[in-house]
């Protein structure tokens, strides 16, 4: 078997990534990591900054809400991402259907044990018929509290456990799920989420059909490997939220070719992607929380060296980081000012520091003021 070293896996990551060299649109951006994390409206667009040279907001909006070339889309571990429009044939039966139907029992079980109704799953259909019965008279969307308002059976308080509670969300979360609703136009600026919850067949005229669950997985396991690959099957079950079975049908469907990595792991490859990727220029990024390069992996050790109890929270997400020709080294902040300060967890040559030293200079420009916010800061990034 071929052999992919670390340092090799460094370099796809910079190419493959449009990191070292960049990509022309948010569209190829995205196309580029296959989805951008969205559980955070600011990662999108800086996600994006990172990757697209002279990037403006307004660009992302662009694709956004005006071509609807990328559309926000719940989907694998039941995240919300930002797909190409493309892709989303392929994820709605496969990595969202399985979420979708996570979702309802959980919704269900919580509905009976509220009292909400005797019959959860009669319950949950009833108050998705009445959404998009009222969604349906409403083109441009309505607001989540238009929505409560017009559907009262869902503007109710539900208790899970102590301290823990959902509402009118929930429902929309499984809507979101079915592909039968979509968080359309943005009512607010590009770092704060207030969406229009708008019928699929309203955001997209005319929607794609949804292919097999088959289908739809072998072409989510295609674009990851091309954009992530070499990667293990347990990167594929973790990053798919799916089962091991369903990653080896795609890898086999695929025709992949396995690899040995650093370690003695074995990796996997497209069958026409086995060439040796050439080192590029040295480069630096500054990367978002929830970046999908620092999230496109289970096993992170490649890139993230001994920092991955400071990089990311306790609960596996990560934080805003630094990158040197590969590799993880810090992180960034912003000062009360809102100018961009990198933090560094080890050594950088002065070449590397230079590099990340102006990409905090661009970051601050671009940010013109606006201090970035997020309920996902890492130990790095705390004072």
């Amino acid at each position: 078997m071929r052999h992919v070293s670390n340092e090799e896996r460094r370099a796809r990551l910079a190419v493959r990534h449009a990191l070292a060299g960049k990509a022309e649109s948010p569209e190829a951006a995205t196309r580029a990591m296959t989805v951008l994390h969205s559980t955070e409206p600011a990662t999108v667009y800086l996600s994006c900054w990172a990757r697209v040279p002279s990037l403006s907001a307004a660009d992302v909006d662009r694709a956004l809400y005006a071509d609807r070339t990328l559309v926000k889309q719940l989907a694998m571990r039941r995240t919300l991402f930002v797909f190409p429009r493309e892709l989303l044939p392929f994820v709605w039966p496969s990595a969202s259907a399985r979420s979708a139907a996570m979702e309802r029992a959980a919704i269900t079980k919580d509905a009976v044990k509220a009292g909400l109704a005797a019959d959860g799953h009669e319950w949950l259909d009833r108050a998705r018929a009445a959404v998009l019965d009222v969604l349906a008279d409403a083109p441009e969307g309505l607001l989540a509290a238009d929505l409560r308002r017009a559907v009262p059976m869902i503007d109710v308080k539900v208790a899970v456990t102590p301290g823990v509670s959902w509402s009118a969300g929930r429902v929309l979360t499984h809507l979101g799920l079915t592909g039968d609703v979509v968080r359309g136009t943005n009512t607010q600026g590009w770092h704060v989420s207030r969406p229009r919850w708008t019928l699929m067949r309203h955001w997209l005229s005319p929607v794609p059909a949804p292919l097999s669950a088959d289908e739809g997985y072998r072409e989510l396991v295609r674009r990851w490997l091309f954009t992530f690959g070499p990667g293990t099957e347990d990167d594929l079950v973790w990053w798919l939220g799916s089962t091991k079975a369903v990653v080896r049908a795609a890898l086999t469907a695929l025709a992949a070719e396995p690899v040995t990595l650093d370690g003695g792991a074995t990796g996997w490859l497209l069958p026409d992607d086995l060439g040796v990727v050439p080192w590029p220029e040295p480069w630096a990024a500054l990367l978002p929380v929830l970046d999908p390069t620092v999230m496109g992996w289970r096993g992170r050790d490649f890139y993230l060296g001994p920092h991955r109890s400071l990089l990311f929270d306790r609960n596996g997400n990560a934080g805003t980081t630094a990158w040197f020709n590969g590799r993880a080294v810090g992180c960034w902040t912003q000062d009360a000012a809102g100018v961009v300060r990198v933090r560094l967890l080890e050594d950088v040559p002065a070449d590397g520091r230079r590099l990340l030293d102006a990409e905090a200079a661009r970051l601050t420009a671009w940010l013109d003021g606006h201090r970035v916010g997020s309920v996902y800061s890492s130990p790095a990034m705390k004072p």
